[in-house]
């Protein structure tokens, strides 16, 4: 494919060589330390207050110039050779992408940022695209404009969209999310941008689409609203005035109401915050969650009666904050434990049970065994501690014992059980079955490389035999989140397809690719071929054609 620049100025130059317990230590120095805080911010309470809630009232930053490209060419229907759990290969990722130990891992190889938007047309795919899939597939990541930040979490918000449609590929583009911080550096880079919170976010983790709006997500402010059709940044969202804290990169849809449920977490009181609204953008109910600190809650679960929540030791640090690093720290002192309330609150009925200290970025699904309330999670030995930042994250699924009926009395039991000893995260499952006993559910695994880690390949477990169905575990070739595409309505669980952006070292190129869903280890049925590297970023959602276009 030839790319045919426009007319405009060029996009910055990045440069990348390839029951309620007394309150704890930690609460204590953070309610000591908050004025401290806010005066190292620049800001009374009440404007950090504001800033960490609805401060909706930011002007996103003018766009940085970029090149924008269009690209066309025909339709391939070649087919692709395969690549299974079998496959061998003496290529390194080290002998592809040279690694720089100068850089951070996050500053090079496929986690580096791009530097600029382009469209693309009429996109070439090897294999066959299934029909069914019409639709608007969208991920989010973290692509910083003014250089690497002090930690990949932290970039400007990048989002990369293709649009299938009656077996094509009909285009590609990607966006950053016109927010403050664009190009200003991340949210610890001090400045004039003020605190973090409200519309101060690089809204880079996530996307979700609910009651026609596709918003772009970050766990520290509003999400911001975004085109469909050309994923152009309408502004930040906060639910008509109605939301007063941040918003969590993963809301879940109960799929038999089409209520959204969410929460949000502050560095200042309210700590968490349970939300629930409708598919119009109505606001239906926020309830306050007593827990005893600022701790970094990314997600969360429900099933189709309770809420579930960890609340485990990695807590907001200001001494970090106002050294300008990533700001959140392991104090096993803080504690850790688990929680449940009933679906739609209200809070003041939440229990809670003690655990072993440990760290859950992602919960792949909760559903209710008779008063049993089970959750499988990617859980850490430890996160950001001194002596390392990641560690194993194995499949474990916890099983709440004693829930009963939703906010009845009763103290809970715990009952931890490993199931897979390999490293798997960034889980999904049907939507259709999200708070629901499932049968399938798909991860990516991850290696050791660059001095950190880089992504390796997608699994799927099969809940019911026990099987790992795996793809890509060759050193040159990896993925991303896998997102499940039903093939049509009334699809059973598991019938259809997983959408991915692959990328291979060898070419240092990126493809979208699909596969049968159960069958992950046949290879991609098709590879939509991009006229870019997509960098690794977090999560994906699939928007209806219907919806694409409107």
């Amino acid at each position: 494919m030839t790319a045919r620049p426009a007319q405009v100025a060029p996009g910055p130059t990045l440069t990348a060589v390839g029951n309620q317990r007394p309150l704890p230590p930690l609460a204590r120095h953070a309610l000591i330390e908050r004025r401290r805080f806010l005066a190292a911010l620049g800001a009374g309470a009440a404007t950090v207050i504001a800033g960490c809630a609805r401060d909706g009232g930011a002007t996103p930053a003018t766009a940085p110039s970029t090149i924008v490209s269009n690209t066309s060419s025909t339709t391939s229907t070649t087919s692709t050779t395969s690549t299974t759990t079998s496959t061998t290969t003496s290529t390194t990722v080290a002998d592809t992408v040279p690694y720089d130990p100068d850089l951070p891992y996050w500053a090079q190889g496929n986690f580096a940022p791009v530097p600029d938007e382009i469209d693309a047309f009429a996109l070439d795919v090897s294999g066959a695209l299934p029909p069914e899939l019409d639709g608007l597939y969208v991920r989010n990541g973290s692509n910083p404009a003014g250089g690497p930040g002090a930690h990949w979490f932290l970039g400007d918000g990048m989002v990369h969209g293709v649009r299938l449609q009656a077996g094509r590929a009909e285009w590609y583009r990607n966006r950053w999310i016109r927010t403050p911080l664009l190009g200003e550096g991340d949210i610890l880079g001090g400045g004039d941008i003020g605190p973090p919170g409200g519309a101060n976010n690089s809204s880079n983790t996530s996307v979700v689409f609910h009651g026609d709006r596709l918003l772009s997500l970050q766990e520290v402010g509003f999400p911001y609203e975004l085109t469909a059709r050309e994923l152009a940044t309408v502004g930040p969202f906060d639910y008509g005035g109605a939301l007063t804290t941040a918003m969590t990169a993963h809301p879940k849809v109960d799929p038999a109401t089409g209520l959204i449920h969410f929460f949000g977490y502050g560095f200042v009181p309210p700590y968490l915050t349970y939300h629930v609204a409708a598919p119009d953008g109505t606001l239906l109910a926020s309830h306050e969650v007593d827990v005893p600190g600022p701790t970094m809650i990314h997600d969360f679960a429900i099933t189709d009666r309770d809420v579930v929540f960890w609340d485990l030791p990695v807590v907001f640090s200001i001494e970090l904050a106002l050294a300008g690093e990533m700001p959140f720290t392991w104090d096993p002192s803080y504690g850790a434990r688990v929680g449940t309330l009933p679906l739609g609150g209200p809070a003041t009925r939440a229990r809670w049970v003690d655990i072993e200290p440990c760290y859950v970025f992602h919960g792949t699904n909760a559903w209710r065994d008779g008063d049993d309330v089970v959750i499988d999670v990617s859980r850490m030995p430890t996160m950001f501690a001194p002596d390392g930042d990641e560690g194993p994250n194995a499949l474990h699924r916890w099983r709440l014992t004693g829930v009963g009926e939703p906010g009845s009395g009763g103290a809970l039991g715990f009952r931890p059980e490993l199931i897979a000893d390999r490293s798997l995260d960034l889980p999904t499952v049907d939507a259709r079955s999200l708070g629901r006993a499932h049968r399938h559910a798909w991860y990516i695994s991850t290696r050791d490389a660059f001095g950190g880690f880089d992504f390796g390949g997608i699994t799927r477990l099969d809940t019911h035999t026990g099987e790992l169905d795996a793809w890509g575990h060759a050193d040159h070739e990896s993925a991303g989140e896998a997102l499940f595409v039903p093939a049509r309505a009334g699809a059973d669980e598991g019938e259809g397809w997983v959408l991915t952006y692959g990328y291979d070292a060898r070419t240092d190129g990126s493809d979208l690719l699909v596969f049968e869903a159960t069958d992950l280890a046949a290879g991609p049925v098709a590879r939509v071929h991009l006229p870019r590297r997509v960098p690794y970023g977090f999560h994906a959602c699939w928007v209806p054609g219907e919806h694409v276009d409107a």
